[in-house]
C-alpha cells in the first residue's frame, strides 16, 4: 500500500463535482488532510490552504473523505495539470526570496493541526 504521505510525486486532488488541483503540499490531520495550493503563499491563506475530512483509504488513487488524490499524469494524460506543475518546478527552482522555506511551511501545517513528523 503507497503512503500518501511518504510519496514524492506530484498529487492532485478531486472534490465531488469539481476540477482537479495540483497540491503543493500535504499533511495527515486528525480529521483527514490538509493541503496547499500552488502559489499559496501569494494569495489568501483562507482560499489557498485548504482542509478536507474524511477517512483516508486506497493505495494511489486515495479518497480523503469524498475527494480523490491520484498522482499527476503525464502531459498526455493531464497537459493542462502537467504543464501547470512544470511551470511551479519552474518557479520553485529560479532564484528568489519570497517562497517560505520548509520549516515555514512545517509550521504553518502544525498551527492547522497537522502532524508534520517534526517538532
Amino acid at each position: 500500500m503507497a503512503d500518501l504521505f511518504t510519496i514524492t510525486a506530484p498529487l492532485t486532488i478531486r472534490p465531488p463535482g469539481g476540477e482537479r488541483r495540483i497540491m503543493a503540499h500535504w499533511f495527515p490531520h486528525g480529521e483527514g488532510l490538509v493541503y496547499f495550493d500552488l502559489y499559496w503563499h501569494e494569495g489568501d491563506p483562507e482560499q489557498t490552504i485548504h482542509r478536507v475530512a474524511g477517512p483516508i483509504g486506497g493505495d494511489g488513487p486515495w479518497k480523503v473523505g469524498d475527494h480523490v488524490v491520484q498522482v499527476l499524469g503525464c502531459h498526455g494524460s493531464d497537459p493542462a495539470l502537467a504543464m501547470a506543475y512544470e511551470q511551479w518546478q519552474s518557479y520553485l527552482s529560479a532564484p528568489q526570496t519570497d517562497y517560505p522555506p520548509p520549516p515555514l511551511i512545517a509550521a504553518i501545517a502544525r498551527r492547522m493541526g497537522c502532524d508534520t513528523g517534526s517538532d
